[in-house]
């Protein structure tokens, strides 16, 4: 039996072009501003010297995430690299006053290793459904500075997206609370791309009332648009007012972005409070958490659409029947998703990766499939840990 005897975690800094402070006081594009934004590559390793590694794609800017991984990495040490239930419940317990999100890394990096262990794809580990899936370009949120500044430039924006290959678009409008510009970007949009493209919205739980989320809500179903996702200020945790907003407005919910795991999701299903399920192998306890959200949905015959976008994502949907799009996050017309380039295998969650039949492909080596560019790692490194 393989044990874990070393684990190193390298923290690393990188800068995004034309990412700046916004008008809201987040980050957005900022034409002349530059970003350093931080993330970190895990490693672990097992007495046979298999390695499995991941680098956080989007949760590893939240320097939360990162401090919930750490305190968890010294007892790994001598555990059986393969038991990653027993793990998965093991740490799911000790960090549940964490919601678990500090142990995703690491899950993740299992299956990384389990893959190269058996030279196999994660995919293929997982049974296997198909190897391209269908993207939506899914919007950074709207600026005040030239960039997604009015309803027109998301439309035109739209145009782009659906010229590139893209089957879907989803935009995250203006961080103000006010529904009339989501509203006016909704239909805008739809009259540049409706019907050519699934159309979805995201006010990121920025609507402070019911009533203003069903003004979204109808216009959503003026449009026919294909989900309205996380609109009211509860930051999506509330099912009994979703239930109600689901009642009286046709366009399908997407909920459970922020609700961590399998046992908090099961009453948003039970209590009719949304249409579609969310799951992030990032934040909802790796690829083990994601895979048994996906049975959930699957025996309630609804579907789980994956939040974000990263090798780890690609490997999951790939074997999921019930799961709609790929999100491809977060692009701009006129700045890069705010990612880490830490690839040297020519994987790409750039606007350019989705191919002409508007699908992105499943890596198909070993693991995850994909190889870290150690040139820029050494460069972008502030920092590392070695346990063992």
């Amino acid at each position: 039996m393989a044990r874990i005897d070393r684990i190193d975690i390298i923290h690393f800094e990188f800068d995004v072009a034309g990412l700046g402070p916004n008008g809201d006081g987040m980050l957005g594009y900022n034409p002349g501003s530059q970003t350093a934004l931080q993330s970190f590559v895990l490693r672990i390793q097992d007495t046979d010297g298999t390695v499995g590694e991941y680098c956080p794609m989007h949760s590893g800017k939240h320097p939360a995430v990162t401090n919930q991984t750490l305190p968890l990495l010294k007892s790994l040490i001598g555990r059986d690299s393969l038991a990653r239930e027993e793990l998965y419940q093991d740490y799911k317990r000790r960090h549940r006053h964490l919601a678990g999100v500090g142990y995703s890394a690491i899950d993740i990096c299992l299956w990384d290793l389990f893959g190269k262990k058996t030279g196999l794809p994660i995919a293929t580990l997982l049974g296997g459904y198909r190897w391209r899936l269908p993207a939506y370009a899914s919007t950074i949120s709207g600026d005040e500075n030239g960039g997604l500044y009015a309803p027109e430039a998301y439309a035109d924006f739209a145009q782009h997206c659906r010229e590139l290959g893209y089957k879907g678009f989803k935009m995250h409008c203006w961080a103000d609370g006010d529904p009339q510009p989501e509203i006016d970007t909704i239909a805008a949009v739809a009259r540049a791309v409706g019907g050519k493209m699934a159309l979805m919205t995201d006010p990121a739980s920025h609507i402070a009332t019911y009533a203003d989320a069903l003004r979204i809500g109808h216009a959503c179903d003026d449009h026919g648009y294909y989900w309205l996702e996380d609109p009211l200020a509860d930051c999506g945790h509330a099912p009994h007012v979703h239930r109600l907003l689901k009642e009286r407005v046709r366009t399908p919910l997407l909920l459970t972005e922020h609700v961590r795991g399998l046992e908090a999701k099961t009453p948003w299903i039970t209590d009719m409070a949304t249409d579609f399920l969310r799951a992030d192998p990032e934040y909802d306890l790796g690829i083990t958490g994601v895979m048994k959200t996906a049975a959930l949905a699957e025996a309630f015959g609804m579907d789980v659409e994956l939040h974000s976008s990263g090798p780890a994502h690609r490997h999951c949907m790939a074997a999921i029947r019930n799961s709609n799009f790929y999100e491809l996050a977060l692009v701009h017309p006129k700045m890069a998703n705010p990612l880490p380039p830490i690839f040297a295998c020519g994987y790409s969650d750039a606007l350019e990766a989705i191919g002409p039949d508007g699908c992105v492909e499943v890596p198909r080596g070993p693991g995850l499939g994909v190889t870290l560019d150690e040139g820029f790692l050494a460069h972008a490194e502030t920092g590392r840990q070695t346990l063992t």
